[in-house]
């Protein structure tokens, strides 16, 4: 097949999950199609971005594009502006007439279009001629609803609330107007069916580079270290820290005095640098060339998620590491994995502190927990299975073209 891949980003650095994600799958898939891969360029990808871009496509087409830094004057401009949008801004933001010419050049060779992440769907014309396969990493409404459900005062939630209504309505438009939705867990296909009335929705797992996430026996176990990785530009993960930082947190070091917490990721925010400035048992690392020093060094992987969507590869990634893992339910969303068996479930500050200091202070039980989640993950989710299903969902779309059904602006 000729695929055309469209996206909203360059995928170097690789350092959050929806570009390992698209990395990975995209790799296998060059090896048994020819992929061209439009996106827009904002210019904060790695300077060697467009050369890297050959290690997952055939062919590299980049819009330029600028967006406003978050809590920008323009940044903040935008967000006036979009009040009168019927548009979420996370969505308006990318809607580049650029973009949309770019594709229609593209889909001209295309025997299917892959649609990653709803954000670039806004740019997909109507009559583009080529079956569009809708890759949700998450329900977005989902993740905007916990948004408005955690939000903190009534201005907030308020606008919390009014991007969560308009994202359902333009997630159920485009969901609705493309030949074939590809979930990431069997959860999100169901929750897309029941929400948006869907027949042609499938669901391909998370996957996890087992070569590369595996202990190396050269970095020692700290016995009261725990370990947070993830973007920290993303607001959920974001809440997860400042909850588990002022909740859980002091809970724990009640019994265990010397623990202490590392949260490794991209791009800390003012809030989560604040978490290790107040805190001396806190470190914050920024960005970090390689995270699988920090997850064999530590002795337990947190996983505080009280917002998401989709499912997270950071759980796959530290479970291939061999360090257990404690976990809230959204944090492991959409994921196979049994409470007790491969991870410990807690939602709730004494529930979540109590699994910590359980599993720290009893190294048979970590362990044993750590060796059943590292079993599991290598014998079944593996980025060449995961990769293969998802390249069979694209060629049953590309033989059985839909109609486009339009979309209200």
């Amino acid at each position: 097949m000729n695929v055309v891949w469209l996206k909203t980003e360059l995928l170097h650095p690789i350092d959050k999950g929806g570009r390992i994600r698209t990395y990975h799958m995209l790799r296998h898939l060059c090896n048994s199609h020819r992929v061209t891969y439009v996106t827009l360029d904002d210019g904060t990808a790695d300077s060697n971005a467009t050369q890297r871009a050959l290690e997952y496509c055939h062919e590299l087409v980049a819009v330029p594009f600028r967006t406003a830094p978050k809590r920008s004057l323009t940044f903040y401009r935008e967000l006036l502006a979009n009040a009168f949008s019927q548009l979420p801004y996370a969505i308006a933001k990318y809607n580049v007439p650029a973009f949309t010419a770019a594709i229609r050049q593209a889909a001209r060779k295309a025997d299917v279009v892959v649609c990653d992440f709803l954000f670039p769907s806004v740019n997909v014309p109507d009559d583009l001629g080529v079956p569009v396969v809708l890759f949700q990493h998450n329900v977005e409404a989902q993740i905007w609803e916990r948004h408005a459900e955690h939000a903190r005062g009534a201005v907030a939630r308020a606008y919390m609330r009014e991007q969560w209504r308009r994202m359902r309505r333009f997630e159920a438009r485009e969901c609705a107007r493309f030949r074939h939705v590809i979930a990431v867990s069997d959860q999100d296909a169901g929750l897309l069916q029941r929400e948006y009335s869907l027949a042609d929705v499938s669901a391909v797992p998370t996957g996890v580079d087992t070569e590369y996430f595996a202990p190396t026996g050269s970095v020692a176990r700290e016995r009261t270290e725990l370990v947070f990785t993830g973007s920290m530009d993303w607001l959920p993960n974001e809440d997860a820290m400042q909850w588990f930082v002022a909740d859980v947190l002091p809970l724990v070091r009640s019994q265990v005095p010397d623990v202490r917490l590392s949260i490794v990721g991209r791009t800390p925010s003012a809030a989560v640098r604040a978490l290790a400035e107040r805190n001396p048992d806190v470190t914050v690392t920024g960005s970090v060339p390689d995270v699988r020093p920090y997850l064999e060094r530590g002795n337990v992987f947190i996983i505080p998620l009280r917002i998401g969507g989709g499912t997270r590869l950071k759980v796959f990634e530290a479970m291939a590491m061999g360090i257990p893992v404690v976990s809230t339910r959204v944090g492991v969303e959409g994921l196979p994995l049994s409470d007790g068996v491969e991870y410990l479930a807690a939602d709730s500050a004494h529930a979540f502190a109590d699994a910590l200091v359980r599993l720290l202070r009893d190294p048979s039980r970590a362990a044993a927990l750590a060796g059943a989640a590292a079993a599991r993950v290598r014998s079944e989710f593996g980025w060449a299975e995961v990769a293969r299903r998802f390249g069979e969902i694209c060629a049953r779309a590309a033989g059985t073209p839909k109609q486009a059904t339009g979309r209200v602006a």
